[in-house]
């Protein structure tokens, strides 16, 4: 099973097909779209399949650069993020709660940064996931 609702390579997500997959969720994605094309646009967007083990993804990117990539799953998403060091280190500086820290401590280490997933259910884990995205971008 795909980390993504999404699987299917041949079948990319529409605008019908993603609110229905994520439910109340589906408004916090649009605002956090929203909020960082606000906050650090204009940034790219573009959907990427990466395989069957992952499924459809969605980025937002500066230039080249992944600020976020956003993983559709049912009723809620992840929010993901290739955070380097000074980013993680800015992140225990950013009053975050401690269950963020302790998925950055506990996040993969790749050339790229540390590989972190965060869960979005609810306002508050998207506030988390802004204050991240304004620490990466800021690095």
């Amino acid at each position: 099973m795909a980390l993504s609702v999404f699987d299917d390579k041949a079948c990319p997500p529409t605008e019908q097909t993603l609110a229905v997959a994520l439910g109340r969720a589906s408004g916090l994605w649009v605002q956090l779209k929203d909020d960082l094309q606000a906050a650090h646009g204009p940034l790219a967007e573009e959907w990427s399949f990466a395989g069957k083990a992952f499924g459809w993804s969605f980025r937002l990117k500066e230039k080249k650069r992944v600020l976020v990539y956003m993983t559709p799953c049912r009723g809620h998403f992840l929010a993901s993020f290739a955070l380097g060091e000074k980013a993680c280190l800015a992140a225990r500086a950013a009053s975050l709660p401690s269950a963020i820290l302790e998925l950055i401590d506990a996040a993969p280490k790749y050339a790229e940064g540390r590989g972190v997933r965060i869960p979005v259910r609810s306002a508050r884990d998207l506030a988390h996931v802004e204050t991240l995205a304004a620490l990466k971008a800021a690095r």
